[in-house]
């Protein structure tokens, strides 16, 4: 397994299952072993996102981002270079895991966590591929309360045939997962002091993309 040092810029990309790029999210290493890959970035990171999404994030216009799974379905998007914005991320995901837990910082300190269910990542020379499944899960700071978010998008996807049945079983299974974490309290869970007193590392600079933009990742699965 290809292994990342410390402070190293690795590139996150969302890779469809035809093998075309949905997105790419340049982060930094914190940390690299065997139980997880943790990397972060700060406002200002580079990403490239499919233009409907970033038009429907610009305009605060929600509605829209059913056409952009339309357009995944369909197989036309183009890519548009775009930042990270607002909060510090730290994110924190195991390798064959179906899901990453984020912890997203703001000037206050540690804001929320957020769990996004995606595909195991496959290690590339310059970072990881994955999936992002739609259906995440919001906790707050402290892990007192938590709620699922996007419901209704991920309904949709599996209308299109976007996650597949074997995709949806894996999310249920790692939806109890992440609920066990965190009422074990393991993982990132089980030092809430150290995660809440995190801070971007104010002497590496916001992570950039390579250039040009990759048009494929590697082997993904077959679509359907």
């Amino acid at each position: 397994m290809e292994i990342f040092r410390a402070g190293q810029t690795v590139v996150r990309r969302d890779v469809h299952c035809s093998g075309r790029v949905w997105s790419e999210h340049a982060l930094r290493v914190v940390a690299d072993t065997s139980q997880a890959l943790v990397a972060a970035c700060p406002p200002g990171a580079e990403t490239r996102w499919p233009a409907l999404y970033v038009k429907a994030r610009d305009d605060g216009d929600r509605s829209v981002r059913m056409e952009v799974f339309d357009a995944m379905a369909s197989g036309t998007w183009e890519l548009a270079a775009s930042v990270w914005q607002e909060t510090e991320l730290l994110m924190w995901k195991p390798p064959a895991a179906w899901f990453s837990i984020n912890a997203f910082y703001t000037g206050g300190g540690l804001r929320n966590w957020y769990v996004n269910f995606e595909r195991p990542a496959i290690r590339t020379g310059d970072g990881f591929d994955t999936f992002d499944l739609t259906v995440d899960l919001i906790v707050d700071h402290d892990l007192t309360r938590w709620q699922w978010k996007d419901e209704d998008e991920y309904a949709h996807v599996r209308r299109l045939g976007i996650v597949t049945d074997t995709e949806h079983r894996a999310v249920d299974a790692a939806r109890e997962e992440v609920l066990a974490m965190l009422a074990e309290r393991c993982g990132p869970f089980t030092d809430l002091a150290a995660w809440s007193a995190w801070r971007w590392n104010p002497a590496w600079p916001a992570p950039r993309l390579p250039q040009p933009a990759a048009g494929t990742g590697s082997a993904a699965p077959a679509c359907g």
